[in-house]
């Protein structure tokens, strides 16, 4: 009889990684005694968390604001309308992010990216994310090692972007969602498998390079753009589908030219789940607070078991509400706190060397995930280099030397190169 089991660290591990990489409670030293008695934590968990990883070096260290940083080859992330208005003809990029390395050193997230400019205003790119969860070791009844297996997820994306106008694009991505967890294990006497879906993102890009800010010239960019729209994910037949993280995101930036040489770039984004917040159910605990409702219907807040379309339009306006002290709750309140805000700044001198700040805030109630980053930037001649280094506020955190690393190169530059010499 074979007992398929992980060591306590990789089951541990997994539970971690899946809840972390997005929006989990790992540190609740800021949240408040009202928060505590209210019951007002209340994390918002999807499937395929990877998703929402900022993948690349140069946004990650600008606390993950890179809704509308200037267009590169990561941009299919952010948001495939800001290819239309990137400046080479094409170019490849590839970034390395060693995940928790804190907790197990064999997580990594690998991200591939090109692009390619066509005519008339036109672009398109394509991307490949892996995240690999490390090795698990399945064993029988007595401990003994039967097998391994290496539980991984990827992405791969085609995009499309063009420009209405000069100042005005629209981008649509497609993608392929896979997520192996289980290598196919029994779970509770049921037969697991690799959850699979596809989803889709549009977005829209707006970008004035005229600008005049304090008598210098100046470039303002904004994006919208609702990432990862698509079909739910299970692991078995009879437990219920997930989400995927539909998500939401408002970018602007300003870029300040202080003479030829220097220029500074500040960022900031606005993100917001369009995935229902889990209600309040009613249980023997909280039942005299709703003397109308049978336990297990929902107290507070909306059913978030619904489909995809009901669940991204009333994510705006189904949170259960924070408590007050005359047990009324307010909605709003508890929306706004769903909302993550990053910012950042960088400094550029001549496009060829960069330094990068920034910072990363999520409601203690929402997941608290709090953070600066640092980094840095230079160009080789086509070659870009970007690190990243993420500091939490909090001691003790998962996240805690988090590096990201991404080498980009610029074909458009290099044929420009061949051609001088000849």
């Amino acid at each position: 009889m074979i007992k398929n089991q992980t060591s306590k660290r990789k089951q541990n591990l997994i539970t971690a990684v899946i809840a972390l990489a997005t929006s989990s409670s790992f540190a609740q030293s800021s949240i408040s005694t009202n928060d505590l008695t209210a019951g007002s934590i209340n994390t918002i968990t999807t499937a395929v968390p990877l998703l929402m990883i900022s993948p690349d070096a140069r946004a990650g260290a600008l606390g993950d604001a890179g809704g509308a940083l200037s267009p590169d080859a990561n941009s299919i992330h952010w948001g495939a309308a800001k290819l239309a208005f990137i400046e080479g003809k094409s170019g490849i990029s590839l970034s390395y992010i060693p995940w928790l390395r804190n907790l197990v050193p064999d997580i990594n997230l690998g991200y591939l990216s090109f692009y390619k400019k066509m005519k008339k205003g036109q672009t398109i790119g394509g991307s490949l994310r892996y995240f690999s969860l490390g090795n698990i070791i399945f064993t029988d009844i007595v401990g003994n090692t039967v097998g391994q297996f290496n539980p991984n997820e990827f992405a791969i994306d085609g995009a499309y972007a063009r420009k209405f106008s000069d100042r005005w694009s629209g981008g649509l991505a497609l993608r392929f969602i896979y997520s192996n967890l289980t290598n196919g294990i029994d779970v509770q006497g049921t037969p697991s498998f690799a959850g699979t879906t596809v989803s889709s993102d549009i977005s829209a890009c707006y970008l004035n390079p005229d600008l005049k800010v304090g008598g210098k010239k100046s470039t303002y960019m904004f994006t919208a753009a609702i990432t990862n729209i698509g079909g739910k994910i299970s692991y078995t037949k009879t437990a219920d589908r997930d989400f995927i993280p539909i998500n939401l995101r408002i970018g602007n930036s300003l870029k300040m030219k202080i003479d030829d040489y220097n220029a500074f770039t500040f960022l900031l984004d606005a993100n917001k789940l369009m995935v229902p917040t889990p209600p309040v159910r009613v249980d023997a605990t909280n039942q005299p607070d709703f003397p109308d409702k049978q336990i297990g219907e929902v107290g507070a807040g909306k059913e978030n078991k619904v489909p995809i379309v009901t669940g991204m339009l009333q994510s705006f306006s189904d949170a259960p509400g924070v408590l007050k002290a005359d047990g009324t709750r307010s909605v709003l309140k508890e929306e706004l706190r769903e909302i993550i805000l990053c910012g950042g700044v960088e400094y550029s001198y001549n496009n060829i060397f960069a330094i990068r700040t920034g910072y990363f805030h999520e409601h203690a109630t929402k997941g608290n995930r709090r953070y600066f980053t640092l980094g840095a930037g230079i160009k080789f001649n086509v070659f870009t280099l970007d690190l990243a280094y993420l500091i939490p506020t909090q001691q003790r955190n998962p996240l805690e030397n988090t590096l990201r690393f991404t080498l980009q190169f610029d074909f458009g530059s290099f044929q420009s190169q061949g051609a001088a010499k000849e």
